[in-house]
């Protein structure tokens, strides 16, 4: 335990705040970065923009006998160049699952993989293809029953191993969890520990909301050395019951999301702290609002989030920059109905407004790295999820991150 505290300490002071480090990080392969002249405030957050290349959507079908829908995270293998998506399907229209994608970026803008697929009876779009479906299991070795967890995020770990987020079922009396599930087989490995706070209770005074868990996961590592810590974060998609604002008026606040820092060792894990991430009050005409999915940037504590909402007007969704460096370490505090006056909350910094592509939206939840594109800069895709409606779809869209 001694040894995982000090690997802790020495992991922690790479959240010291951006200021302190050179602006010109390459951690993102990005091109031409320079030493702009920025207010002392802008150098909380990395030089960054994005350009939108295309979008494409997968046509509705079956894949290696299940229902292809509901993806609802994404997370890159750059050591094979693909991704993994996540199904939140119940295990209802089929088992618990995860596909294998694969992603050619040279192929966005060519016509709609609905259409195509609609013509031909493809399984597959030129640009976005399906590789593989794997069925999770659980601790008995079986595919997880009908209604035993709402898996929701994915991240892959340098062990070659899927960490998996399940925001449980509370009118159900389901647990949420986060679990770490074999790659290849999709076999249950481990579980994270989850403190009690995050428990729902029958009373509803405490834990998760209800589909309102832990939606987001996202894995940083210095090394491909399987036996090497990484941390882990997570974050849930709303406020727990506890941190719930007891005054009414404060419901047009920011509200106040927890957002977990987990280190993972060989043999043993630490909940490393916690912070506030203060979600945007709903656009008006909204009825959910949620944070979908979290991406790590780099070792200094920059993270992209993904935001979306529904409502009267539609989908909407926002991708923001985040700065941890600084961040109150919110575990110790029970709750949060009183206010989070005092409290340091996570920076955040509005990258892009999704409703500003002019293009129409859907239900965006998953956000990764895809592949490297020809003039060497990174690229970015999300994901919608249908929820397995014929009227959705599952889409992908497709960024260059490049320097601001």
């Amino acid at each position: 335990m001694k040894h995982l505290v000090r690997l802790a300490s020495r992991w922690l002071l790479g959240l010291l705040p951006l200021c302190l480090l050179p602006l010109c990080l390459l951690s993102l392969s990005l091109t031409g970065c320079s030493l702009p002249q920025v207010k002392a405030e802008d150098r909380l957050f990395l030089p960054l923009a994005l350009e939108f290349l295309g979008a494409y959507q997968l046509p509705k079908q079956s894949f290696q006998g299940t229902e292809l829908g509901g993806l609802s995270g994404l997370t890159s293998d750059p050591q094979l160049n693909q991704l993994y998506a996540i199904s939140d399907d119940r295990s209802s229209f089929s088992p618990a699952r995860f596909y294998t994608v694969q992603v050619d970026t040279a192929q966005f803008g060519a016509e709609s993989g609905a259409e195509s697929g609609a013509e031909s009876g493809a399984q597959s779009s030129p640009a976005v293809s399906l590789k593989a479906v794997t069925t999770l299991t659980d601790r008995t070795g079986n595919p997880y029953p009908a209604g035993s967890l709402d898996p929701e995020g994915i991240a892959l770990s340098p062990r070659r191993s899927l960490f998996i987020a399940s925001e449980g079922d509370s009118e159900a009396g389901v647990a949420p969890f986060i679990d770490e599930f074999d790659l290849q087989s999709g076999a249950w490995r481990s579980s994270l520990p989850i403190p009690q706070r995050y428990l729902p209770n029958s009373e509803k005074t405490l834990g998760v909301q209800n589909n309102r868990g832990f939606e987001s996961l996202a894995i940083s590592a210095i090394s491909s050395d399987a036996r090497e810590p990484f941390r882990l974060f997570a974050a849930v998609e709303a406020s727990l019951q506890q941190d719930l604002p007891a005054d009414a008026s404060a419901q047009a606040q920011p509200s106040s999301l927890r957002f977990l820092h987990y280190l993972v060792g060989e043999t043993q894990t630490l909940l490393l702290s916690e912070h506030l991430y203060p979600l945007e009050p709903p656009p008006p005409g909204s009825e959910n609002l949620g944070l979908s999915d979290l991406l790590v940037l780099d070792q200094s504590g920059h993270f992209l989030s993904l935001e979306r909402s529904f409502g009267s007007s539609g989908f909407g969704g926002k991708i923001f920059q985040l700065a941890t460096g600084g961040a109150t370490d919110i575990a110790p505090i029970e709750q949060l109905s009183a206010g989070s006056e005092g409290i340091m909350p996570i920076q955040k910094r509005l990258l892009l407004d999704l409703n500003d592509l002019g293009i129409p939206l859907d239900n965006f939840e998953g956000l990764s790295f895809g592949a490297q594109l020809p003039d060497g800069s990174r690229s970015l895709v999300l994901v919608s999820d249908d929820n397995f409606n014929p009227l959705q779809v599952t889409e992908f869209l497709l960024f260059r991150l490049k320097p601001a």
